[in-house]
Order: C-alpha cells, then sequence, then structure tokens
C-alpha cells in the first residue's frame, strides 16, 4: 500500500490551475477540500475515543466516504441539504463554504457526539448533521425516509416561485439528498425516485441532486455490482458516475450534476463509487462478515490517500507536510474534543421534550379567527357566502372552511389522489380548484410516502400543507413520513426546522354500502404514540370548521404536525333521532363569531347536564351515545355526553371534570378494544385519582367485514345503551 510518506513529489503547479490536466479541481481548492477531508477522518476517531471514554455516544462515522466534500463544494451554500449519516466532510465543507471558520464545524460534530446541551441543531438529543445557517436539515430517522421529502423541498422551490411566495431557499436552488447504497432498495428511496421521475414526465421542474455513495456493503450485506446503477437509471433522471475515492474525478461529476440539475430544473443521480473503512460503527467487527483481502483493498482506496496524492504529484505539498498538517489537526481535534465533554448536558424530561410540541393557545386563538377581506371572500365564494347558506353537512363545513382558509393564506395547498376536479371520494374538496387554481388544489399520483413527503418538503419551505389521505387504512403504508420525519424534525433540530401541516385522513367505520376493511379501519393506535402530534376529530359540521381553523393556525404559528380524522359515515349525515329533524346539520359561522367559536386544542364540548352517567367518545360514538343517552333521559336517568374531540392531547381537565360531575363513566369507543382510546381515558381517569366506577365498550380485535357483517364486529348504539344501563345498575 502507498501511504502518504511514499508518494513522490511531482513538478510544482500553479494552485489557481487543475491539479489533472483537464479537469476542474484546482490545486487550491483541492489543498482546502483535503483538509476538510483530514478534518473528518479524525472526527470519526474522536468519536471512537470519546467512547472509549464513555463520553461519546456515537461511533457511525464517514471514514471512506470524504469524498462527499466534492459535492458541497459543488454546490452553494444556501442550496438545502439532507444529509446521509457518513457526510462529515460533505458538512464541514458546507460549514466552511458559508463563512465560518473551520473550527465550528468540528465543534458541531464533537458536541453532538459527546450529547452536548450546547450542540447548535439537536441540543444533545442526537448526533446529525444539520444547521439553519447552512440550510442543512437534519435527518435521523429511517434509512431513506428522507427522500421523499427531499423531493417535496424541491418541488417546494419550484411552486413558491410560480406562486410569488417568499422561500427560505433561492429561486435557482439546487437539493440535494445523500444516502448509502443499501439505501436504494428502501420503500421510502424508490418513492423518492419514482415521485422526481414521474413529475419530471409530466414536464414539472423538479430540483434535486440524489447522491449514492456506494461503498458496496450496507452494514454486512453486500449490494450486488452494478445494482446501484442499474436502479439510477430511470426516465426523466440524469445519471452522473464517478470515483468517490478520486477527489478531481468525484468533483468534476458533482460540477456536471449541479450545473445539469440547476439550469434545465429536473433530477440528476450521482453515483459516487465509495469505500467503508473502521466498519459500519464502533462496534462493528469487518473480520466476521469479509475477507483481510476485501479490507485491504477498501484501504488501497483510501480517498485521503488519493487527495494526499493528488496534491503531492502536482508539487502543491509534500509528504513530510501533510502528515505534519495531519498531527497538528489531530491534535487539535482530539483538543476540542475534551472541551465537549464538559459541556453541559440535558438535565431534565422537560428540557429534552421542550421542542415537541410548543403550543401557545392565545396566539392559536388570535390566529384562528382570521378571515380573509371581505373582497376576497366575496370573489373566492363567487358572492354566495357559505355563512348565508342552509345549515350544512360535516362534508360541506370543511370544504367552506378550506376554501375561507385558501382564501386568507396565500401559503396554503391542499393535494392528494382526486382532490382536484372530482372534489375527493366524497366531494369534500369539490370546487376549490376551480376557484384558487390548479397550482394551490392538485392531484398527486397514487402514493401516500409521495404524497406526505410532498407535505414534508412544502413545510419546511414554509408552506401550510394540507394533503389528504383517502382513507385510514391507507395511511399505515406512510406511517414513518409522519413519525419518523416530521414529528421528530421539531425536536432534533430544537425547533429550528417545523413542519406546519394538517394532514386530512377519511377514516373510522360504518359507511352504508361501501365496506371492507381498506374503506372502513378503526385503527389509529399508531398515531396516538407519536410524540408532539395533535390529533382532532370532530363529529359535528360546526365543530368541524372551527377545529380546522385551529389546526391551521396551530400549524402556521408553532410549526404543529396535526392529523384531522373525518368520520366518512357523518360526512352527509344530516339528521340526529329520526329522519328530517336536521340535528346533525350547522350553519355556518361568519367570521365576527368565529373567535366567539374558536376550539382550542385539547378541550371537549359537553352535551346535557345530567347527574348519574358521563358517556364519554368521539367521533361516530358521538351520534350513538346521544340517541342512546335521550332514550335513558326519557326514564328518568340523568346522562350527560363528553365529546373528547382531540384524541391528542386528551382534554383531560373537561374529562375529569365531567367524571366528577356524575361518579360514573362509560367510554364508548369505535376503536379496537386492543390499543383502543378508551384505554387512554381510563388510564387519564386513574391516574388523577378518579374514584368513581369506569366502563367501556368498543369494537371488537378485528379488521372490519363487508357488508352487513361489519356490525358484528363494530361497536353499536345498542351495546352502548345495555353499558350504560348496567353502570346505573
Amino acid at each position: 500500500m502507498q501511504t502518504v510518506a511514499t508518494l513522490e513529489a511531482g513538478a510544482p503547479r500553479d494552485p489557481g490551475r487543475p491539479v489533472r490536466e483537464g479537469g476542474s479541481l484546482t490545486g487550491e481548492l483541492c489543498r482546502a477540500l483535503f483538509q476538510r477531508q483530514v478534518e473528518s477522518r479524525l472526527l470519526d476517531i474522536a468519536a471512537r475515543w470519546l467512547r472509549e471514554r464513555d463520553e461519546g455516544f456515537y461511533t457511525i462515522g464517514s471514514a471512506g466516504h470524504e469524498g462527499n466534500a466534492a459535492v458541497a463544494a459543488a454546490l452553494r451554500p444556501g442550496d438545502p441539504a439532507l444529509l446521509h449519516y457518513r457526510s462529515g466532510a460533505f458538512y464541514l465543507t458546507r460549514s466552511e463554504r458559508a463563512g465560518r471558520v473551520p473550527e465550528e464545524g468540528i465543534r458541531d460534530v464533537l458536541m453532538g457526539l459527546a450529547a452536548s446541551a450546547e450542540e447548535p441543531i439537536a441540543g444533545g438529543r442526537h448526533k446529525v448533521f444539520g444547521h439553519p445557517d447552512l440550510a442543512v436539515i437534519p435527518q435521523t430517522s429511517t434509512i431513506a425516509s428522507h427522500l421523499p421529502r427531499a423531493v417535496g423541498v424541491a418541488f417546494a422551490v419550484e411552486r413558491a416561485r410560480a406562486l410569488g411566495l417568499s422561500s427560505p431557499w433561492p429561486a435557482d436552488a439546487v437539493v440535494v439528498c445523500s444516502f448509502g447504497d443499501a439505501s436504494v432498495n428502501h420503500a421510502t428511496a424508490l418513492t423518492g425516485f419514482n415521485t422526481a421521475a414521474y413529475a419530471t414526465y409530466q414536464g414539472q421542474a423538479v430540483p434535486i441532486l440524489f447522491v449514492c455513495e456506494d461503498n458496496g456493503i450496507g452494514i454486512s450485506v453486500r449490494t450486488p455490482k452494478g445494482w446501484v446503477e442499474a436502479a439510477a437509471r430511470r426516465p426523466g433522471i440524469e445519471y452522473f458516475a464517478a470515483d468517490g475515492c478520486d477527489l478531481a474525478d468525484a468533483y468534476a461529476a458533482a460540477v456536471r450534476a449541479v450545473e445539469h440539475v440547476r439550469t434545465r430544473r429536473s433530477p440528476a443521480f450521482l453515483h459516487l463509487s465509495t469505500v467503508r473503512l473502521m466498519g459500519h460503527a464502533g462496534s462493528d467487527v469487518e473480520s466476521a462478515y469479509r475477507t483481510q483481502r476485501e479490507l485491504r483493498a477498501d484501504l488501497e482506496r483510501d480517498p485521503l490517500v488519493g487527495t494526499a496524492r493528488l496534491l503531492v504529484e502536482a508539487g502543491l505539498a509534500t509528504p513530510d507536510e501533510l502528515l505534519r498538517s495531519y498531527e497538528s489537526t489531530r491534535e487539535h481535534v482530539l483538543r476540542i474534543a475534551l472541551e465537549a465533554t464538559r459541556r453541559p448536558r440535558l438535565g431534565s424530561a422537560e428540557e429534552i421534550m421542550r421542542p415537541l410540541a410548543p403550543r401557545r393557545p392565545e396566539m392559536i386563538a388570535k390566529i384562528a379567527p382570521v378571515a380573509a377581506e371581505a373582497a376576497v371572500r366575496d370573489r373566492a365564494f363567487a358572492g354566495s357566502l357559505p355563512e348565508s347558506e342552509r345549515p350544512m353537512t360535516l362534508c360541506q363545513a370543511i370544504n367552506r372552511t378550506l376554501a375561507d382558509s385558501l382564501a386568507v393564506h396565500p401559503e396554503m395547498m391542499v393535494f392528494g389522489e382526486d382532490v382536484a376536479k372530482k372534489g375527493g371520494v366524497y366531494g369534500v374538496t369539490k370546487g376549490l380548484q376551480k376557484r384558487f387554481g390548479a397550482g394551490r388544489v392538485f392531484d398527486t399520483h397514487l402514493d401516500e410516502q409521495a404524497i406526505l413527503g410532498l407535505a414534508l418538503g412544502a413545510a419546511v419551505s414554509r408552506m401550510l400543507p394540507v394533503p389528504e389521505i383517502q382513507y385510514l387504512a391507507y395511511l399505515h403504508n406512510a406511517l414513518d413520513q409522519i413519525r419518523g420525519e416530521a414529528a421528530t424534525l421539531s425536536f432534533f433540530s430544537q425547533g429550528s426546522y417545523v413542519n406546519p401541516m394538517v394532514v386530512r385522513v377519511a377514516g373510522y367505520a360504518y359507511q352504508k354500502g361501501f365496506g371492507g376493511h381498506f374503506h372502513n379501519d378503526n385503527a389509529i393506535g399508531a398515531l396516538r404514540d407519536i410524540p408532539g402530534l395533535v390529533i382532532a376529530s370532530p363529529s359535528r359540521p360546526d365543530d368541524a370548521a372551527a377545529m380546522l381553523r385551529t389546526c391551521l393556525a396551530a400549524a402556521r404559528t408553532q410549526g404543529s404536525v396535526c392529523v384531522f380524522l373525518e368520520p366518512i359515515a357523518l360526512y352527509h349525515t344530516r339528521d340526529l333521532f329520526e329522519e328530517g329533524d336536521g340535528g346533525w346539520l350547522a350553519p355556518y359561522a361568519p367570521p365576527a363569531r368565529w373567535s366567539e367559536t374558536h376550539v382550542p386544542i385539547g378541550r371537549a364540548r359537553s352535551y346535557g347536564d345530567g347527574r348519574d352517567l358521563t358517556i364519554v367518545t368521539f367521533g361516530n360514538g358521538l351520534r350513538m351515545s346521544l340517541r342512546a343517552a335521550v332514550r335513558l333521559t326519557q326514564e328518568g336517568y340523568g346522562c350527560r355526553v363528553l365529546d373528547l374531540r382531540w384524541l391528542a392531547p386528551l382534554p383531560v381537565d373537561d374529562l375529569l371534570r365531567a367524571a366528577e360531575l356524575t361518579g360514573k363513566v362509560l367510554i364508548a369507543d369505535e376503536t379496537r378494544r386492543t390499543g383502543a382510546v378508551s384505554e387512554g381515558i381510563a388510564a387519564e381517569l386513574l391516574d388523577a385519582g378518579f374514584s368513581g366506577r369506569i366502563a367501556r365498550v368498543t369494537s371488537s380485535d378485528s379488521f372490519i367485514p363487508l357488508a352487513r357483517a361489519a356490525d358484528h364486529v363494530l361497536l353499536s348504539e345498542d351495546e352502548i345503551e345495555q353499558a350504560a344501563r348496567k353502570l346505573l345498575g
């Protein structure tokens, strides 16, 4: 193996000239990037050193991938970057090119390794590459799950320009997204590639650069030779390849790829062949699954030695000079590492959780009632204002609220499958595209990961996305886009980056003449355990309008991620007790009354004033419980019904107040018995010391079958009434 010490110097060359004839990497830039590569390698060594001292807590490094410094050099400091966890040299290069002294980037990484609360992006919550001043959006979630978001950011760059909106990114920005070769096989990666290709195929601009750093192995599983290139070559995505261990070659290819994306506003795939040195992580024993010959072959391609060779052969440095510089940098990095261990760490649960769900109710209450100017509203509704219409169904109320919100928030977009011309499967978005244009209300292709990825990219780009998931069962195809991407971003960036969005989901069961599991789903447990997520579950038209405005205000002012669950079976329901009574309709409140009808997050709604029994419910359960309560009241029992309205956070104060008023609580829960909302309700009552009686009725632990067979596994009105009678004694 040829080391730095054995390299032979060439004839001196002007630092302003390319280090290789016909190339584009100048000697001056090569020297600067070599220093960033050295610093990145030494950060990996420092990570192992800190771990040995029990002062460091992350050892997945960038050794062998330092060629990504060339990608950072080919981009501009304002180009948004969503980075692979082996992007140390990229991050250090971006930091320096943004005008920061090199020590600042080194300190950022070391503070993350040491879990320091003073680390500038995650504040000790994780070791991530990210910084709001560097346009580096931190990534910590499932491998490759950031690709759909990255495509969304690229989409948002172009959409903001087309709509004349302000954006955190330059109008000609290139979005860069890096990942490893094993990640190419991940479903979210395929969604990212396909979405970019699909949009480009239709003539839409998607300025994204996919960068695959291919070291040929995912932990211990080898990637077949040629597979990455085969997977990368897709219609509309230009393919570039280079040796990532040869800085000159990597830089030349990166410059070409970036130029392609920036000028043509279309995607490119940059395939960098790299090596993985020092194993997958500090605990990885590579000799257990790799031969010594393979390990030696990777060492022969060490990118640091390769860049040193370029400098020495160009006469820009001597081997001794480079070795002295390496040793000096090593001492410098280890000194900063030692300093990082002395900085404070997170010291309480409250401190750790602070970025999860910052919420200022007074600000939300101030923003939620804001309407567009009268003339703008009049144009939006073509002179027929919704408050002048007859009392509305749930579907109509949501439709009019979306229109009112689009009129007042120019950055808001509504999108999903079938939402445009058709207006959605149930007509909830009918007429919105005609009123507000295809730039703001549009159809997507059929891929829930792509829909939420577009929303996440738009959200982090300061837009206000309102994506629709057509059925609750379909949400599970893309749940990690909410769990691992949306919910974690604020947490791991201390609020520097947020995802203001309201995800509309048509959900629950009880549809007439439209059945089966994938159109009737009552499982929301996977949503309720996501920290910081707001889950709204309106049942009535007036609540839906007010709660949707609340969610939009929370997203817009606090960056909240909200899921808005809409009961399909109640969309077009008109009556409550008997046909023609119109008991499930409600008038649309005029803007002058929005303040008084405002529904804060986490506030329930109570019906009745009985003192014998409290029925706690939500969704379709509200209508069934109200009907049962009326029959019980007619028999002399005093019942009250509490509609939770919010499933996260639960309205605990209202729940306890209603429970104490009667001393007996029946929870009518249409979700499955295991993982049900009622489990959380009962736990809150017990934790608060409620000493009264508690009972619950739920749907069965079953998927929902077709036709009337569904009645055997779904919560029924009769079951609610029977359980109430039993509790009443």
